[in-house]
């Protein structure tokens, strides 16, 4: 007997059932977004006991592999609110071809992905990365490269169960994953177990390897779990499908470039920002770092919004959506605040555990305020977008993200560290936070206007 599937109740439900199921959704997406990260740690502590020139090797190369990994998974994301509208709509039957041909996105974006790891040269050559530290971060993406297919088919799976409400299993595979890479790198890099030492490249291999084993997860996790059984995902089989591939395209490269425009600008300011000298840099890279680590929660909530949104608009239930976005805003909004006045209040003891230096102490110091202000702004457009693909929204978002994170925080940051009244002289970090907070203000009204107005009409019900 196949197994029940569990549709969104028609039911109205209250702002307390909201927020469960916003919690029910988003603590396993964070826990696997932070194991996420901690591999990205590790690589670094594990290089850096190995050998400066491995450790910049790493630190250049998995820049440029998470700036195309992230773009093209971006791209891959919209299988989450096609899947979830397919999920609301009660269309089981077009459930199994949504996902069939997710994977065979994912397999077509490897090829260039694949391309673009394997040759980085003119990649390198634009950041001017020294020739010693070039050969060995080509050598670190050339072993990124055989495991990016596996990358691009697990994460079309994680939208998948992500658009179906079942984020759990996401969590279990980051753990194995993480778990996994860890001591396997380690013994790559630094040489165990019999095998030479292999530096910088150790980590790639393992990167490589730990994608394989989390795409054979997925794999297994479907073809097993009767839950899924309903849906067909793995009978009949079908081709690519021009029409169902443009679709996907058309929906997934706005949120592909979104991304990509948001990780890329934060990337570009550590690269402008080495003109001011090692302790800016530094006190900068503790700042982003904190940041990053308290953007995982609203993007963990965002994306549990964006999978509720996508069913109550399938099941044209526009009340529910709207009552997800107001319930889900608020709450992230009261979270990120309160981690900012916990932050304020702790800024002195959480920075010195980033660093000793007493210079990259005080930069970083400096720039907490901008955190605080700036993580609330951040958070209302981070929820604002995900609810805006939910509605399968997606071309003016990537618009407003170029505007904002290009335009203004990264142009507008420029302008304002090296060449505002009294800073030609005195070039300052700070200018690049002060642009973001404001790109960040704008984004939320920006965003938040356009939600409104795609809530408001009647299209936001229709798949």
């Amino acid at each position: 007997m196949s197994a029940p599937i569990l549709f969104p109740l028609s039911a109205p439900e209250s702002s307390f059932t909201i927020a469960g199921r916003l919690f029910h959704h988003a603590w396993p997406v964070l826990v696997a977004q932070l194991l996420s990260m901690s591999m990205l740690i590790a690589d670094t502590v594990i290089t850096g006991r190995y050998g400066t020139l491995d450790l910049a090797a790493v630190a250049v190369g998995s820049g440029v592999y998470i700036s195309i990994v992230m773009l093209l998974v971006g791209v891959l994301q919209a299988v989450a609110p096609t899947v979830a509208h397919h999920f609301g709509a009660r269309r089981v039957d077009a459930i199994g071809p949504a996902l069939q041909q997710g994977f065979w996105l994912a397999l077509m974006l490897a090829l260039p992905g694949i391309a673009l790891l394997a040759f980085p040269g003119f990649l390198l050559e634009l950041s001017s990365v020294p020739a010693d530290v070039a050969g060995k971060t080509r050598d670190y993406l050339l072993a990124t490269a055989f495991g990016l297919p596996a990358v691009l088919l697990y994460r079309t799976f994680y939208a998948f169960n992500n658009a179906l409400g079942r984020p759990r299993a996401l969590m279990m595979i980051s753990f194995i994953v993480t778990s996994t890479h860890v001591p396997l790198a380690w013994a790559l890099v630094h040489g165990a177990f019999g095998l030479p030492p292999l530096g910088a490249i150790g980590c790639g291999i393992s990167t490589a390897i730990v994608n394989w084993i989390a795409f054979a997860c997925g794999a297994v996790y479907l073809a097993r779990n009767p839950d899924y059984r309903p849906y067909r995902l793995f009978a009949n089989w079908q081709r690519p499908r021009q029409s169902d591939l443009l679709a996907l395209l058309k929906l997934g490269i706005p949120m592909g470039l979104s991304t990509f425009i948001e990780v890329s600008s934060f990337t570009l300011i550590a690269l402008f920002a080495a003109r001011l000298g090692a302790e800016a840099v530094a006190g900068h890279r503790v700042v982003a770092n904190l940041a990053a680590l308290i953007y995982m929660l609203p993007l963990a909530i965002s994306i549990a919004i964006l999978v509720l949104v996508g069913q109550a608009a399938g099941a044209r239930e526009p009340a529910r959506a709207r009552a997800t976005v107001r319930v889900g805003m608020g709450l992230t909004v009261a979270l990120v605040a309160l981690i900012g006045v916990l932050l304020w209040v702790g800024r002195e003891p959480v920075v010195a555990l980033f660093s000793a230096d007493p210079a990259v102490r005080a930069v970083a110091l400096g720039l907490v305020f901008y955190i605080c202000i700036y993580q609330i702004f951040d958070a209302v457009q981070t929820v604002a977008a995900h609810a805006l693909r939910g509605y399968k929204v997606t071309f003016m978002p990537m618009l407003l993200h170029a505007l904002c994170f290009w335009g203004i925080a990264l142009a507008g940051g420029y302008w304002l560290a090296f060449h505002a009244p009294g800073r030609g002289e005195s070039p300052t970090v700070a200018g690049f936070w002060e642009a973001s907070v404001v790109a960040t203000i704008l984004a939320s009204m920006l965003f938040g206007w356009l939600l409104r107005v795609v809530m408001r009409r009647p299209q936001a019900a229709r798949t």
